[in-house]
């Protein structure tokens, strides 16, 4: 019997929406949605809104995001929500992002309790820690 040498090699994670699909709604959701990847390896799921558009919410995750002209990202903060006002959080997430130059707020709803919410909060900022070592050491700046 022959023994045979296997690599195991990641598959490439890019999604290819049929025409039908990109022409309509989905489009728009599909362009709307970004998912990030923790250090673990797990993906997490974000909804994209402009730092302007961001709804009011009470529980959950973000990253503040700074988009350039040509499509790239970099992520300046990651934060969960902390006030089970709305209004407020959302009043937090527009100072902080305006002071830090974001023009996009990454959401990720998906975490339900508060413990779910700091491991993914962990999670990322362990692999995103290249791009958050260049924010203000003073957050009230």
């Amino acid at each position: 019997m022959a023994a045979q040498i296997l690599t195991l090699a990641r598959k490439a994670e890019a999604r290819v929406l049929p025409a039908a699909v990109v022409s309509g709604r989905a489009f728009d959701e599909a362009a709307r949605s970004k998912f990030w990847r923790g250090a673990s390896g797990r993906r997490y799921l974000h909804s994209v809104y402009s730092l302007v558009e961001c709804p009011p919410m009470s529980q959950a995750n973000y990253l503040l995001v700074g988009r350039a002209a040509d499509g790239s990202r970099q992520v300046l903060h990651i934060a969960s929500c902390e006030s089970d006002a709305p209004t407020l959080n959302l009043a937090r997430i527009r100072q902080r992002g305006a002071s830090l130059g974001a023009n996009e707020v990454h959401v990720h709803f998906l975490a339900e309790t508060d413990s779910e919410r700091w491991l993914a909060a962990c999670d990322l900022r362990a692999s995103l820690f290249g791009m958050l070592s260049a924010e203000p050491a003073d957050a009230r700046v």
